[in-house]
């Protein structure tokens, strides 16, 4: 059983469905550790006063806020205390949006919410009304000393809230948005059909964390004792002609996948045969701009037929 790290409630109108938060990651990150060639001893690190050039025991350290260079703010437990929101133990709704409008780059860190003791009914119904209508609850709250943005959605049964950044914490493009640059029809329908070759269905079990595996496999080796060879560097080839570079790269997709090769266009009119050229995901696309109620929960056969 994971341990929850952190306990309150999900508000909205007059209804509280009481909750324990558990973190939805455990990431597979390999540790190292800085240690002493000679005698194998790990690296200590102290806390040291910069002006003095002399350790600082810990009840001398406080948290200071550089208001200006130069000036500082000292804060205490009690300053934090004050900034705190009413209701900081509570996930409060504000709004109820569709799912799919919510950009994923707001999105920063998952937990699961479980029901606390007692609280089973209440949060089944949120689940569930939250399940039919395909709607996320887009909410605030605290944790940590800090306020978050979060985006309640269900999945597999579960209440699932996503940690989200505020709008003023995503970066403007402004400076680094690229002009956008003439390219001919054929470029345009070469590059649709390589895409089209890799289309299909998101399976997240077929992606795996290669530079890790490597890593495991070299650390196992010098334990043991092996040689670890170094792969030979090579030098980068001039970009070649892009229209190549395309009938390239889709005769080693169809090679690849053992099939003939895909027309480069192909009927976009919405008739049910030519829906059925379509991959899912450019289904769902259609879907949603069609505003196709549970399209979500969908296969690709009923997609069609409702799109068509």
């Amino acid at each position: 059983m994971p341990r929850a790290i952190w306990s309150g409630s999900i508000s909205f109108g007059l209804v509280n469905v009481p909750v324990r938060m558990y973190s939805a990651i455990s990431e597979h990150k390999l540790h190292f550790h800085f240690v002493h060639e000679p005698d194998e001893s790990p690296i200590g690190y102290q806390k040291v006063c910069k002006l003095e050039d002399r350790p600082v025991p810990d009840d001398e350290i406080v948290k200071a806020f550089e208001f200006e260079p130069g000036e500082y703010v000292f804060m205490d437990d009690e300053d934090f205390e004050a900034a705190r929101a009413e209701g900081y133990k509570t996930i409060e709704i504000t709004d109820f949006v569709p799912y799919e409008q919510v950009d994923p780059i707001y999105f920063a860190r998952t937990y699961y919410l479980g029901p606390e003791e007692g609280g089973e009914k209440v949060y089944t119904l949120l689940l569930r009304a939250l399940e039919d209508s395909g709607f996320a609850g887009i909410s605030k709250f605290v944790m940590r000393d800090r306020q978050f943005l979060g985006a309640l959605r269900v999945r597999d049964g579960m209440l699932t809230l996503e940690q989200m950044y505020f709008a003023d914490e995503i970066r403007s493009l402004d400076e680094i948005k690229p002009q956008r640059t003439e390219v001919s029809k054929e470029e345009l329908a070469m590059a649709e059909q390589l895409i089209d070759n890799f289309a299909g269905d998101f399976k997240p079990q077929k992606y795996t964390d290669t530079y890790r595996d490597a890593l495991c496999e070299i650390i196992r080796d010098k334990r043991a004792g092996k040689e670890v060879h170094h792969a030979p560097e090579t030098e980068e080839a001039a970009p070649p002609d892009l229209l190549e570079a395309l009938r390239a790269s889709i005769a080693a997709a169809d090679r690849g996948r053992g099939r003939p090769p895909r027309r480069a266009s192909r009927s976009r009119n919405g008739s049910r045969g030519d829906l059925s050229g379509l991959s899912k995901a450019e289904l769902d696309h259609r879907a949603r701009k069609a505003k196709i109620p549970g399209r979500s929960k969908m296969s690709k056969d009923e997609l069609i037929e409702a799109l068509s």
